[in-house]
């Protein structure tokens, strides 16, 4: 049962360690190996598991002379590498990221930053724009990556990790407030639907944003927790 349905023990039963962080979960794996397929430039660029990692770490360096364990990032990026990357350097740090969609209208945007306590946004020029002054922005591509690497934050399984907030379709968007074991609750459903996620020449991309639990929970982290390559690409409109 445990080799076919990840995060659960032989019996079926949830198997959660005492202490669990999920930048962990996703970055350990041989650096060498293929973590992203970048598809948002000109050209395809392969970003392997150690390059991802010192990503994270560079954030990391950044975002820990700026929030504390505990305090509510934001995280304004569409598919790519570095929104993956913020994710993970956010929870690596022990504090909590809160997924924004760049779609959104500065009212949406100003309702959840407002709402989550979000003083701190990690995103790139447009987002940049679309914040308006709601909250501090961090350029996440301009950190730099050299220097030392950072440990992960000791959490546990219910240390909160991610703030989601939800469409807003039957009323006001509410905040989800989730734990570090959210990912690992997510890897059964995610491998049993891809028959058997984890095979030689596995590969996932969805059209989801990555802001969107679908997204983010159903396919980025879940590929990475488990060595799969995700494709980053935010594909142009269908023309007919």
């Amino acid at each position: 049962m445990a080799d076919v349905l990840p995060g659960l023990d032989a019996t079926g039963a949830w198997e959660i360690p005492a202490r669990l962080n999920m930048a962990a979960q996703c970055l350990s794996h041989d650096p060498a190996r293929l973590a992203i397929i970048d598809l948002t430039g000109d050209a395809r660029r392969d970003v392997s598991f150690g390059t991802l990692s010192d990503m994270v770490d560079g954030l990391a360096r950044a975002l820990a002379q700026r929030v504390q364990a505990g305090d509510r990032v934001g995280v304004l990026l569409g598919q790519s590498p570095w929104c993956a990357a913020a994710h993970l350097a956010i929870w690596k740090i022990g504090a909590i990221s809160v997924p924004l969609f760049k779609l959104f209208k500065y009212d949406a945007l100003a309702s959840r930053v407002r709402d989550a306590g979000v003083t701190l946004v990690l995103t790139d020029p447009e987002g940049r724009d679309l914040l308006g002054g709601l909250a501090t922005p961090l350029m996440a591509d301009s950190v730099g990556v050299a220097g030392d690497p950072v440990a992960f934050a000791d959490t546990g399984p219910d240390d909160p990790a991610v703030l989601i907030y939800t469409s807003g379709t039957t009323g006001s968007p509410k905040g989800a407030l989730h734990g570090h074991r959210v990912l690992t609750g997510h890897l059964p459903g995610v491998s049993l639907s891809h028959d058997v996620l984890g095979q030689d020449g596995d590969c996932l991309w969805t059209p989801a944003d990555w802001a969107w639990i679908g997204g983010l929970f159903d396919v980025a982290m879940p590929a990475l927790a488990l060595g799969v390559p995700v494709v980053a690409a935010r594909l142009a409109k269908f023309s007919s």
